[in-house]
């Protein structure tokens, strides 16, 4: 009897000590976590334990100043963006006036330039030599600058204008889902107790959409502390435009890694700003059928104004950088031959075609192991690993190149040591460091789609192959592959569009002579050369149309 027992209550343990045994699906997903968190780890552990310490140095002289840039940055940019994005949201969605279809998607393709490239567009259009300028002398007959005032166009103020056109699309886009998802009933409601149309957009439509509007904001904000180009080009010290000149001109890795850890930490209060500031919203619908709202037509003068309103931010995001650019390349045709930008090309389609697929792939492992595991620990990694989006490409840069350059050396003296022979710097004097940070920067890109498409995957299919004896890896390919191909195809393309565009990144990792389109673009602008620049830039905002493109049918 004793010994019918043991066997009983021992199947149980046995059981448990099997379930809590790990298996390689799950120590794949800590491994790859591992991986995507050891930048910022990196990083906060170089700046409380750098070589040379000039924390006091930067606390005294520089770093007031780029900390007071980088918020006023983010604060103009973030106001201005909802304020734009909001309002063109708002009108879109409840009104119908003259060309209302056609911008509701016009107004998305500000996401395919990016801000750098629009801050080229706009120095070159409005300088002294540009369009603007010499048709006002033309006009007025002024013979020099002295003879009229223009502002300045290399400013602060220019650098808020260009970032706000970039990047309000994603304030537009989420006012836009949650202006599209309120009841009728709440508005005809308010109309019935005498409300005007500004009274419901501020009583009704603002405060039940203020969740999406607040995450947009924090978006655009991460943008911005993440832009390096429009500032660089606008000769604005910002915390991010810092860590390249501590690093690059002062050569102190220590320094740049403070400045980053400044960063990270003002992007953890950005974030955490955000979720309490939504934390004690919550909207419901009462019913399950809802009636959709109504648009109501704006005739006359008021529709016009309305579609003014709307085309302007579309104009000055899209319109005009894309027709300065595309401008300049045409009239240097000849420049689309030139060697240094085919090469550029290849490298780019290597690099960024390399790091979707390698992120993609890291992704679906680790969302389908934590799912086997079905264990605390890898459910609480799993979003831990999208905060690499949030870190800006410069920081990255810090956390990767630093401890890479470590360990090639490391790995270069052994081998040298053993077989006499220099086998150089393998992966920080490579394009492997460039994959890498596109993985770990653009992760979160990978996981959110391939958890969303493996999430609408009904249970019984996957349990019914394991049942027929397939393993987890057969079960991966048979039945989640074909049924979520659709999925991964759109997070290879956005990981591809967004390392394309990828700039502050790129710029510190590259290996020397190594150049991808968006380098390419900097480099040349950088030396004003808009001419040498455009057939590169036409070709990345090509790219980020093709993501646009996604994006809307995605939406619609």
């Amino acid at each position: 009897m004793t010994e019918q027992n043991t066997q009983v209550t021992g199947a149980p343990i046995a059981w448990r000590a099997l379930r809590m045994r790990p298996d390689r699906w799950s120590v794949g997903a800590l491994l790859i976590a591992a991986l995507v968190v050891m930048p910022l780890v990196s990083v906060l552990w170089i700046a409380l334990n750098p070589s040379e310490n000039i924390w006091p140095h930067l606390m005294a002289t520089v770093l007031p100043r780029y900390m007071f840039n980088t918020l006023v940055l983010m604060v103009s940019v973030g106001v201005l963006c909802a304020a734009v994005g909001t309002g063109a949201a708002w009108l879109i969605s409840m009104y119908r006036f003259p060309g209302s279809r056609w911008l509701e998607w016009a107004l998305l393709l500000p996401l395919a330039i990016p801000a750098y490239v629009g801050a080229y567009a706009l120095v070159d259009f409005l300088e002294y030599a540009g369009p603007v300028q010499t048709f006002m002398r033309e006009v007025f007959g002024w013979a020099s600058s002295r003879d009229y005032w223009f502002p300045e166009v290399r400013s602060r103020g220019a650098a808020i204008i260009v970032l706000t056109a970039a990047l309000f699309p994603y304030v537009y886009l989420l006012a836009r889902a949650a202006f599209r998802e309120q009841s009728a009933c709440s508005y005809e409601v308010a109309r019935a107790l005498g409300a005007g149309a500004f009274s419901r957009f501020l009583r009704v439509g603002l405060p039940l959409s203020r969740p999406a509007i607040a995450a947009g904001m924090a978006i655009v904000m991460m943008e911005t502390v993440n832009d390096f180009g429009t500032v660089d080009y606008f000769a604005v010290q910002t915390l991010t435009t810092g860590i390249f000149s501590v690093w690059l001109d002062s050569y102190n890795a220590g320094g740049a890694a403070q400045i980053a850890g400044v960063i990270l930490l003002l992007i953890l209060l950005l974030v955490t700003l955000e979720k309490i500031s939504r934390r004690n919203s919550r909207f419901y619908r009462m019913s399950r059928q809802q009636r959709p709202l109504e648009k109501l037509r704006l005739r006359g003068l008021r529709g016009w104004i309305a579609t003014a309103l709307c085309a302007f931010p579309f104009a000055l995001g899209f319109v005009l950088p894309f027709g300065v650019i595309l401008g300049h390349a045409l009239e240097n045709a000849e420049r689309w031959a030139d060697p240094g930008l085919v090469t550029a090309m290849l490298n780019t389609l290597s690099v960024g075609g390399a790091a979707s697929v390698v992120t993609v792939a890291g992704a679906l492992f680790m969302v389908y192991g934590v799912r086997l595991a079905g264990r605390g620990l890898p459910r609480l990694i799993l979003p831990v690993t999208t905060i690499g989006y949030a870190a800006p490409g410069a920081v990255l840069g810090v956390g990767l190149l630093i401890p890479l350059a470590a360990i090639d050396h490391s790995v270069a003296d052994l081998a040298e040591a053993l077989t006499g022979q220099k086998i150089g710097l393998l992966m920080s004097g490579s394009a492997f460091a460039i994959v890498l940070a596109y993985c770990v920067r653009f992760f979160a890109i990978a996981v959110g789609a391939a958890d969303a498409a493996m999430g609408r995957v009904a249970p019984s299919l996957p349990m019914a192959a394991r049942s027929l004896g397939r393993t987890p890896g057969s079960t991966l390919r048979a039945i989640y592959l074909p049924l979520i191909r659709g999925s991964v195809g759109t997070a290879l393309l956005l990981v591809f569009v967004d390392s394309v565009k990828e700039l502050p990144a790129t710029l510190l990792l590259r290996p020397f002579n190594f150049n991808t389109l968006a380098t390419r673009v900097y480099d040349q602008a950088s030396l004003e050369n808009i001419g040498d620049a455009s057939p590169a830039a036409v070709l990345v905002i090509l790219v980020g149309l093709a993501a646009v493109a996604l994006l809307a049918r995605a939406n619609r």
